[in-house]
């Protein structure tokens, strides 16, 4: 049973990502994330659906300890983790991620593709203060 609620709320999806933020209220955390385009939550290519799913602490092999985002219809191996980019591929654009959720303080541009920015370090903090417990996570607004 997860410890804690967490709410992203997706703002705008593009060819360059789906936009939003992250929340966790009672511990007044609170940062951006970039997601793939809403693709119909086709794997690798698209972000995941809206709906609340259940998030354990893992350790890849890649991005060290961090949250799985449980059970995503269809999907397997969707982690919250640090990147820069979540463009669509087949139109050109740079992807840090296969369906994944980044996180940053910022949103912005690097080599004129919209940007999650100061990555590691918000995962960094966000994993502090979230202590490894068990989430809820929340999604809203775009996507299914």
């Amino acid at each position: 049973m997860p410890d804690r609620t967490v709410i992203l709320r997706r703002s705008v999806s593009t060819d360059q990502g789906t936009e939003g933020e992250l929340c966790v209220p009672e511990l007044g955390v609170q940062c951006y994330t970039l997601e793939l385009p809403w693709r119909d939550n086709a794997p690798n290519i698209s972000c995941i659906p809206c709906g609340e799913y259940d998030c354990e602490i893992v350790n890849s092999p890649r991005f060290h300890r961090v949250y799985h985002v449980r059970d995503v219809p269809g999907r397997s191996h969707v982690l919250i983790h640090s990147g820069n980019f979540a463009g669509d591929t087949s139109k050109g654009l740079r992807s840090d991620v296969a369906g994944c959720i980044l996180l940053g303080s910022r949103l912005g541009y690097l080599y004129d593709q919209r940007a999650i920015l100061v990555s590691r370090t918000t995962v960094r903090r966000v994993m502090e203060r979230l202590a490894d417990v068990p989430l809820k996570l929340i999604i809203e607004g775009v996507g299914g």
